[in-house]
């Protein structure tokens, strides 16, 4: 699993959610619920995981949405 994107808002993270499954992907939100350990106080983010063969793939699909400033891309091709 590679990281996409890290945020602790969540309609950003549902809306991401919602373009890579209509995209054909399978993401996992992963430490959606850290919150409650926290104190709901929002600091700690969530991180959208996607598999390893098509975090490229996600990559794109978030850049033509116009998030490609919140994708966590080590490799800008």
């Amino acid at each position: 699993m590679r990281e996409v994107l890290r945020s602790n808002n969540p309609v950003l993270l549902s809306f991401v959610e919602v373009l890579l499954r209509d995209a054909g992907l399978d993401p996992l939100v992963a430490d959606r619920n850290m919150s409650v350990l926290e104190g709901s106080i929002g600091a700690l983010p969530s991180r959208v995981l996607v598999r390893a063969e098509e975090f490229t793939r996600a990559c794109r699909v978030l850049r033509e949405a116009g998030l490609g400033h919140w994708v966590e891309d080590d490799d800008p091709t």
